[in-house]
């Protein structure tokens, strides 16, 4: 039967090499000396053998027998083993290594996440983080097929996600974006109406109107473009006009106007999704409370 040692008493043992004595061993370890003596005896009975000489009434000399000389050193490697693994195990629970996996939509990525991401792994050098930004679908299935711990996204039609938790977080109106030199780029808010006679461009975000009276938008749309790199290009070169979200809008944009959507008012929450039946990695979970908190402020 394989010996299964105890961590103290390995320790135990070494420390009674080093500091060449159990009484000296017996401080380091915070326990009487005849405590060490038993620890010590334990751990050869679950040898079979002994690990230190008998001992001369006349003096204290501790030696080792032939069999200790080799035990030694591998003591010491289990102990060091079991340190690092003990070590490894904590910055992992304390989220201080490891491996993050998120995926966002662009609008948050690119306007909320790299201010909250900088602030969070800033005394996290050794934390990995993988990241990812696509539309709320694409991010949803990455979180259904567990590709990322922890997913940001817009949840439509909650009643058909039960595996999903969300939690929500930022929320923005939809508006109408257009070049600055269109008709309507100057209205201070426009009605839904106002955009039949215009060209419209649909995007991922569109579907934001489908449950609402400005649904008839989206049959309206002579072009979809799923790209927002694309779609900006195309709405600088005042190809048409479309709705976006406020955060979506690009907002150091020259070119482009934002004209809030009056009727009707069409609100966008966005949180954090995660499956229902799993827990968080201790990274995720840190984030995700970082977020929660530092959105409070």
């Amino acid at each position: 039967m394989m010996a299964e040692f105890k961590m103290a008493q390995l320790r135990h043992f070494v420390w009674v090499v080093e500091y060449k004595g159990f009484h000296a061993a017996a401080e380091k370890a915070c326990r009487t000396q005849p405590a060490i003596s038993l620890s010590i005896k334990d751990l050869e009975n679950k040898l079979g053998t002994a690990v230190f000489e008998k001992r001369n009434a006349r003096t204290t000399l501790i030696e080792l027998t032939p069999f200790g000389q080799e035990f030694l050193p591998k003591a010491k490697e289990l102990i060091a083993h079991h340190d690092r693994l003990s070590l490894d195990m904590s910055l992992l629970r304390e989220h201080k290594t490891g491996h993050l996996r998120i995926a966002s939509v662009p609008s948050i990525a690119c306007r909320m996440l790299p201010d909250v991401l900088s602030q969070f792994v800033k005394n996290l050098p050794d934390l990995h983080v993988s990241f990812y930004d696509d539309n709320s679908e694409a991010v949803l299935r990455m979180v259904e097929n567990q590709q990322v711990d922890l997913g940001i996204a817009s949840l439509w039609h909650q009643d058909e996600h039960s595996d999903k938790t969300f939690t929500p977080i930022w929320e923005d109106r939809i508006g109408v974006v257009c070049r600055f030199d269109h008709p309507l780029a100057d209205a201070n808010e426009l009605h839904w109406k106002a955009l039949r006679q215009q060209r419209l461009i649909r995007n991922g975000t569109s579907r934001l109107l489908e449950d609402s009276e400005a649904a008839p938008l989206l049959e309206d749309s002579q072009f979809y473009i799923s790209s927002m790199m694309s779609l900006i290009a195309m709405l600088e070169a005042g190809v048409g006009i479309t709705t976006l979200p406020w955060f979506a809008f690009p907002k150091d944009s020259a070119t482009l106007r934002f004209i809030p959507l009056s009727e009707p008012q069409v609100i966008r929450h966005i949180g954090l999704v995660q499956l229902s039946d799993k827990s968080l990695s201790p990274a995720a979970q840190a984030l995700a409370d970082f977020i929660i908190e530092s959105t409070k402020k």
